[in-house]
């Protein structure tokens, strides 16, 4: 992988208003706004991070939550390497829609997929309606990772999307490995001259 690797996309999901651009905002360019307007139709930014020593430059789309944009938005699944599927700690119904993302998103998108859910607006700890354990237990049985983050705090943000980009990274690179193995075996090895190999004929006839 190159000095500036690019990934193509890491898509954030979720109904609208549990805070999947101010996520975003917060993680590309640090910033949070209070009365942050719905997204209409798809938004993206990119930040380079560093992943095993490596400058690695992610490119995160942000889709729209409402009903009317669905397929705008599914049309960015299909290249999506990662998902972030969001949801409101204070609003169960939007937890309860998770289940429709994930099967969107696994509809629409090909290949091995790292996927997070994330509880979104941890700061409003006491208007919860989402308890930790119900959404921990969701996410192992659906095999995928869990956190809870604030946007407004930025608590966890850069945690969420360090952990999705390096499990990407790490996927990435064993395939670069497995494709570099099986080059060099339809290849076969060589024996270089005069490391082992067969000496030749003294004396004998060429042809």
């Amino acid at each position: 992988m190159g000095r500036d690797d690019h990934y193509d996309y890491l898509v954030k999901v979720g109904d609208s208003g549990v805070g999947k651009t101010n996520i975003l905002s917060r993680f590309a360019r640090n910033e949070f706004t209070l009365d942050s307007k719905s997204t209409i139709g798809v938004e993206f930014a990119t930040r380079s991070l560093q992943i095993d020593g490596k400058v690695v430059k992610a490119q995160c789309w942000d889709t729209a939550g409402q009903e009317r944009y669905r397929a705008i938005g599914s049309a960015y699944y299909r290249g999506a390497l990662g998902a972030l599927v969001v949801y409101d700690i204070t609003k169960h119904a939007s937890y309860d829609n998770c289940r429709k993302w994930l099967r969107e998103l696994k509809e629409h998108t090909e290949g091995k997929v790292v996927i997070m859910l994330i509880g979104n607006k941890s700061d409003l700890r006491h208007l919860r309606a989402v308890q930790v354990e119900e959404a921990k237990a969701y996410a192992e049985s659906e095999q995928i990772s869990f956190m809870e983050t604030s946007a407004l705090e930025a608590t966890n943000i850069d945690h969420a999307f360090q952990n999705v980009l390096t499990e990407i990274y790490k996927g990435i690179a064993a395939k670069e490995m497995t494709n570099q193995f099986h080059t060099a075996t339809r290849i076969g090895p060589s024996t270089p001259v005069g490391q082992g190999g067969p000496a030749p004929a003294q004396g004998g006839k060429c042809c």
